[in-house]
């Protein structure tokens, strides 16, 4: 995992699921690339964090069409996008149809999404839960997601590591990944050559997908978890890389930024189960060391 920079810091003693998985997707953010992040959370957190740490050069531009904003923090968790303290400073304010346009281009270089769903080709479902449309759930639906994943060259997804989350078929495709996987499926329906599906980052793990067959395949997990847990975790098999990589532990220059300047409540980072590190180095959650 060549992408992955080297953790800035002191390794911390405790730090919560999704705590981890923002650092681990900002030390995945390049320098000098451009980033069209959805609104909510994590991706937003996570390129903002890289920006202090990794990537000072990155820029990003707002799910609903805000380029280059420089945020006044700490930022409010529930108004990250159409307000005027995340977006301060903006180079342009644009339309999310703009930018769809610009990425359409070949000009966006990435995309960092969340979703509901995903499935073994990366394909993304934030619409729909349950049998569509006989029954079940509508929830808030793609906004931007779906041009995000059609244009931007490469796409970061970011989601929990929950069985109910990794599906053998998504219950509704909002966002496309590689559809059905099969060769030149995304540009027999029409979306831009060599875009796609790039990496999944979760408390837990980061996956790719395979260059040829386009199944998702885990590459590396975090410290305190297994191989086995991860799988546990998940409703179809993915592949497994030769040499799976040891993800290194959030640091405590990490965690200030993001509890002090991003997410002050708690509201996103505090999700999940907590994790320490025991005596004898070791990490695991915190309710299995007592």
């Amino acid at each position: 995992m060549n992408e992955m920079k080297k953790a800035v810091g002191t390794p911390a003693t405790t730090f919560s699921e999704r705590e981890y998985e923002i650092c681990v997707a900002a030390r995945m953010i390049e320098d000098g690339k451009s980033y069209w992040v959805a609104i909510g959370g994590g991706p937003l957190y996570a390129v903002l964090l890289a920006q202090r740490l990794y990537a000072p050069s990155a820029m990003y531009v707002t799910e609903d069409g805000v380029i280059g904003p420089e945020p006044l923090l700490p930022l409010d968790p529930l108004v990250i996008g159409v307000a005027s303290r995340p977006n301060y400073r903006a180079l342009m304010w644009s339309t999310m149809n703009g930018l769809t346009e610009h990425a359409q281009l070949g000009h966006m270089d990435y995309g960092i999404l969340n979703s509901l769903q995903v499935d073994p080709y990366g394909n993304i479902n934030s619409t729909w839960v349950g049998a569509y449309p006989e029954e079940g759930r509508r929830m808030n639906g793609p906004g931007g997601a779906d041009a995000i994943a059609s244009a931007c060259w490469r796409v970061l997804l970011m989601v929990d590591q929950q069985k109910r989350k990794f599906v053998p078929e998504v219950d509704f495709i909002s966002s496309p990944g590689f559809l059905d996987g099969s060769p030149g499926a995304r540009e027999k329906a029409g979306l831009p050559r060599n875009t796609g599906p790039w990496r999944v980052a979760t408390p837990w793990a980061v996956f790719d997908h395979d260059e040829d067959s386009r199944h998702l395949r885990l590459i590396a997990r975090a410290p305190f978890v297994t191989v086995d847990q991860i799988l546990a975790e998940m409703d179809f098999r993915p592949l497994l890389a030769d040499e799976i990589e040891v993800l290194e532990p959030a640091t405590e220059e990490e965690l200030l930024i993001l509890r002090s300047e991003l997410d002050v409540t708690g509201q996103n980072t505090g999700v999940g189960r907590w994790v320490a590190q025991a005596e004898d180095g070791s990490w695991s959650f915190a309710e299995d060391n007592g």
